[in-house]
């Protein structure tokens, strides 16, 4: 009888088949990727700057504690309540530029400051002092820094043009807004603080509630001067880089509302609060 001769498999083939399936399987699945949160690291600090110490009321101080529960300015809050917290606190004496509302509460171009007792019994200022930005103040630093660029050596003119730059992005802003404005003290943030043992969500929560924060007195603003939300303008600038009259209009409302969010390395578990 006869052998009958094996068929060899054409592996070929299959090798074909299964990159076929390979293709189909990344054209039809969608790949879930982790959202992160939006923000800009600051740029690192040269050696020879000196750092200015915050003064106490120019911290908003922002803690959560292994159940979740919130500690801000030494108090306890709910969640629902930090938002507006932030808001006052950002607000702070003012922009010099126009009036918002917070729960009820209408807060004028200026106000003074006040001073609260807080838990731990000390008094202090209930918020940062806004700085008056006056038209006439920048002109005359322009005119100074213009000077010395001309006569800096050579070393020095790049240092000397980059402070030139930042009084007439200042001059730019008066501008935009129509007249002067009150900026925050360069120390003034908000500094958040976690427990190792807080979870992701409230964690995200958080972030989330200083973030709306920041984002909502930069949409009022802007709505108010240049009636356009800010996150449109950002959309906008976006889409054509070369739009320096977009760009101009978010650094004036950047100038009034920057953002500043520190974190805090965070507490063992454990550590109590409050």
């Amino acid at each position: 009888m006869a052998r009958r001769e094996l068929q060899e498999i054409n592996a070929g083939s299959m090798a074909d088949i299964a990159f076929l399936l390979l293709i189909f399987w990344l054209v039809t699945t969608t790949i879930e990727s982790d959202m992160g949160i939006k923000r800009q690291l600051p740029p690192p600090v040269p050696d020879d700057i000196d750092i200015p110490q915050a003064k106490e009321q120019d911290v908003f101080n922002v803690k959560v504690n292994f159940l979740d529960l919130l500690l801000v300015e030494g108090l306890p809050l709910d969640m629902d309540q930090l938002k507006n917290k932030a808001k006052d606190f950002l607000i702070a004496t003012g922009d010099g530029v126009m009036t918002h509302q917070i729960d009820n509460q209408e807060i004028g171009k200026n106000r003074d400051v006040i001073s609260i007792t807080g838990a731990n019994g000390k008094t202090n200022a209930a918020f940062p002092e806004r700085e008056w930005v006056r038209k006439a103040d920048v002109k005359l630093k322009i005119a100074e820094y213009e000077q010395i660029v001309k006569i800096a050596e050579a070393k020095n003119k790049d240092a000397f043009r980059k402070v030139l730059s930042k009084w007439q992005e200042k001059l730019k802003t008066i501008t935009l807004l129509g007249g002067d404005y009150k900026e925050l003290p360069p120390s003034a943030l908000i500094s958040m603080q976690n427990d190792n043992n807080t979870t992701y969500n409230t964690y995200l929560q958080v972030q989330n509630e200083l973030q709306s924060a920041v984002n909502e007195l930069r949409d009022e603003l802007a709505l108010a001067k240049f009636g356009q939300s800010y996150s449109k303008l950002e959309e906008v600038y976006g889409k054509n880089k070369q739009d320096k009259r977009t760009l101009d209009k978010i650094t004036a409302v950047r100038a009034l509302y920057p953002q500043r969010i520190s974190e805090a390395e965070p507490r063992d578990a454990g550590s109590i609060y409050y």
